[in-house]
């Protein structure tokens, strides 16, 4: 079977760790900054990183119109933290002029978990993964307030500092975590993006 071939959005963020894990699940995986170079990919992750500098970066890059039609067009994207924020059609607590993908009807709050001192690790359940429940990082990270009707939640943290928490969704094609599995070495969600590119 050939091997997908998955693109990171290479503007800002844990850009090194995605591509690793990725070619760990046997994609064929590049980091992605150009038009031209997303027009070679099967998928795309976003990765953490800042989500506004994120959004000024792929204007900057000219990436948003590309990215916003590969979406419509059904391209599987992956977004970890600031990824997920990157795809939520409503932002809390964002600067006014940042602007994201709005693929998955959900409401974010950016920052909900606190500042970076507030970072911690817990245990998620995945629905659709099978094993023990992830050991997840959530560094300054959102969660999900509010699921549209088409949105499935995959995921709730509910041993965090401020109680059960949407952190892993997904619709159609897109899949989106509060927490990075990129840090922690546990490659089954790497491995359930890859197959859902495939089936795509």
């Amino acid at each position: 079977m050939t091997a997908p071939v998955i693109g990171v959005l290479a503007l800002q963020g844990d850009v090194r760790e995605h591509v690793g894990a990725l070619v760990g699940v046997g994609a064929d995986a590049r980091p992605v900054r150009r038009p031209g170079e997303l027009d070679a990919v099967d998928g795309l992750v976003i990765p953490g990183g800042e989500s506004t500098t994120i959004s000024k970066l792929v204007d900057i890059f000219e990436m948003r119109e590309p990215i916003d039609k590969r979406i419509a067009a059904g391209m599987p994207v992956y977004g970890s933290c600031a990824g997920m924020i990157m795809l939520a059609t409503e932002v809390l607590d964002g600067r006014p002029d940042q602007r994201g993908f709005a693929g998955i009807e959900m409401t974010v709050r950016r920052n909900a978990f606190g500042r970076q001192v507030d970072s911690f690790e817990a245990p998620v359940e995945i629905a659709g993964v099978g094993g023990a429940a992830f050991h997840a990082v959530f560094i300054r990270a959102p969660w999900v307030e509010r699921v549209g009707p088409g949105v499935e939640v995959l995921g709730r943290v509910t041993d965090s500092p401020t109680g059960d928490r949407i952190v892993a969704v997904r619709q159609g094609n897109l899949l989106a975590t509060s927490f990075h599995p990129e840090l922690t070495g546990d490659l089954r969600l790497h491995r359930y993006f890859v197959d859902l590119v495939r089936a795509a």
